[in-house]
């Protein structure tokens, strides 16, 4: 098996606890500085970013600090007539950020918006595997295991074993 290698050596003078208050005020400054360079390069990630830092919040006793009127406005800028949700304001819709946001409903925030231009990524995603296994010849064969484009898979080279 060899010697496992250590990538990161711990100097004995470094705090012996997690300073949750440091965490969270970094991750409640996030994004108050729009003009940064990460804030920048970080924009195809934001609503999934919103979700994890809520979440990150929520669980440390944090989420009050939060803007929530910021984070409401900002859902709602990203929201498409078709009912999807992009993950930021200006990129196309996708099941993934449509996700976040649900997500992001999910917390104790208050945010209101359109629901019913929402579309039902778990819905959605069992609806298409469904018509796949039926052979509907208008959807790619998907893997009932993996929930995936059986192409997507082979072009990974990634072919779970089915039980019989």
């Amino acid at each position: 098996q060899g010697t496992q290698v250590k990538d990161v050596t711990i100097k004995p003078d470094a705090p012996g606890a997690l300073l949750l208050d440091k965490h969270a005020d970094y991750i409640a400054a996030y994004g108050s500085k729009k003009d940064d360079y990460e804030y920048t390069l970080s924009e195809y990630l934001r609503m999934s970013g919103i979700y994890w830092g809520l979440t990150v919040m929520d669980l440390m006793g944090q989420l009050p600090r939060m803007n929530q009127q910021e984070i409401v406005d900002f859902i709602k800028a990203c929201q498409h007539e078709c009912g999807g949700i992009s993950a930021s304001i200006g990129h196309d819709p996708h099941l993934l950020y449509t996700l976040s946001a649900v997500q992001v409903t999910s917390e104790p925030v208050d945010i209101k918006f359109d629901r019913s231009l929402l579309v039902d990524p778990f819905h959605t995603l069992f609806g298409i595997a469904g018509l796949s296994l039926l052979g509907d010849e208008q959807i790619k064969p998907v893997n009932p295991v993996l929930c995936m484009p059986e192409d997507v898979l082979q072009r990974v080279g990634l072919q779970p074993d089915l039980l019989s």
